[in-house]
C-alpha cells in the first residue's frame, strides 16, 4: 500500500513538472525544469570533486564509517540532456549514508555532445573505477539506460563487471515499444510520451535507437550481474523495465523486481520525505551490498 505522502508527492510532481514540461522543445527550458535542487542532500555525507577515467564529476562518501568502503559508480538521469551529479545527492548522499564510496560522474549531456558520448564517458569511468577492485553500479531513468549500456560495453572490451546493479525505471527502448508509453500517459505524474518521443533524437542525433548501446534492452543480456529493478506502476517507462526483467531472467540473470504503487518518476530524489524512497535506497543498498559480499553498514540516522 502506497503512504500518504506518496499521493501528495505525485500531486506535486504532476503540478510542479509536467505542466512546465507540456509541449515543450527548448533544450534550456526543459533543463530548467529538470534541474531544479529541490530536496537537500542526508547529513553526514561529504561531497568532493573528482574524476575518472578522465570524466569529471563528485565523490560522496560518509564523514564517519569503515576505512574501507564498498563502491558504486552512479548514473544520474535527466533524459540525456539535463541534470547532474550535484543534483543527485539526495541519492549518492543515501548510498554514501549506507556505506558505500559513490562516484557519480558528470557525462557530456545531448545535443551539444549526442550519442555515444554519454556511453563512452560513463563506460570510461567503470573501467578506471572496476580497476581498483570489486565495484557497482546504478542508476535512474536515463541513468540507468546507461548503466546498462556500460555493462554491455565493458563486456565487449573485456572489463571487468560490476558484482551487481540497482536500476531505477530505466529507460531501456528508445525505439518506444512498451505499452506503458500509452496505457500510462495520463497516469505518469512526470512525463508524456510525445516529451520522451522530442528527447530521444536530440541524444541519437540520427545513430539508431535499436542499437544496444541505445536501447539494452535490444542486447545480449546473458552474463550480466544481478539486477535489482526498482519502477513506478504508473509510469510510462514501467513496461521498460518489466520487459528487461523478463528479458534477462530469460538469459539467466537474477533480477529482483519491485513495482511501487503510486510514486512518481525518480522518486528516490525525494529520500527525505518519502518513505518510498527511503526503501528504494535502502534495498538497493542492501542488495549491491549482498552481491559484493560486504557486510551491511548500520546508517547514522536511518
Amino acid at each position: 500500500m502506497a503512504s500518504l505522502r506518496a499521493h501528495f508527492y505525485d500531486i506535486a510532481v504532476r503540478l510542479a513538472v509536467k505542466a512546465r514540461l507540456s509541449g515543450q522543445s527548448d533544450i534550456a527550458a526543459i533543463r530548467r525544469a529538470f534541474d531544479r535542487d529541490t530536496f537537500r542532500p542526508p547529513p553526514g555525507v561529504a561531497f568532493t570533486p573528482g574524476e575518472l577515467g578522465g570524466v569529471p564529476g563528485e565523490w560522496a562518501e560518509g564523514e564517519d564509517g569503515p576505512e574501507r568502503r564498498p563502491t558504486l559508480l552512479y548514473i544520474h538521469g535527466g533524459g540525456f540532456i539535463a541534470c547532474s551529479a550535484r543534483l543527485y545527492r539526495p541519492v549518492t548522499g543515501r548510498f554514501a549514508r549506507a556505506g558505500f564510496r559513490v562516484f557519480a560522474p558528470d557525462y557530456r549531456l545531448a545535443p551539444e555532445q549526442p550519442f555515444p558520448a554519454a556511453v563512452e564517458d560513463c563506460t570510461a569511468a567503470w573501467a578506471a573505477l572496476s580497476g581498483r577492485g570489486p565495484a557497482t553500479i546504478a542508476g535512474d531513468s536515463a541513468g540507468g539506460n546507461l548503466a546498462l549500456a556500460t555493462m554491455i560495453e565493458a563486456r565487449r572490451l573485456g572489463l571487468p563487471r560490476p558484482a551487481g546493479a540497482a536500476l531505477f525505471s530505466p529507460a531501456t527502448d528508445l525505439i518506444g515499444r512498451s505499452p506503458s508509453l500509452r496505457t500510462n500517459a495520463r497516469r505518469d505524474a512526470m512525463l508524456r510520451p510525445e516529451a520522451l518521443a522530442r528527447l530521444v533524437p536530440t541524444y541519437l542525433a540520427g545513430a539508431d535507437p535499436a542499437d544496444p548501446r541505445a536501447s539494452p534492452i535490444e542486447a545480449d543480456l546473458s552474463g550480466l550481474p544481478p539486477l535489482l529493478i526498482h519502477v513506478g506502476t504508473r509510469e510510462i517507462l514501467r513496461d521498460d523495465s518489466l520487459r528487461l526483467a523478463e528479458k534477462a531472467r530469460a538469459a539467466g540473470v537474477p533480477v529482483s523486481l519491485t513495482v511501487f504503487p503510486v510514486v512518481p518518476h525518480a522518486w528516490q530524489l525525494a529520500e527525505s520525505i518519502l518513505p518510498e524512497a527511503h526503501r528504494s535506497l535502502g534495498e538497493a543498498a542492501t542488495f549491491l551490498r549482498a552481491t559484493l559480499g560486504a557486510a551491511p553498514e548500520a546508517e547514522a540516522a536511518a
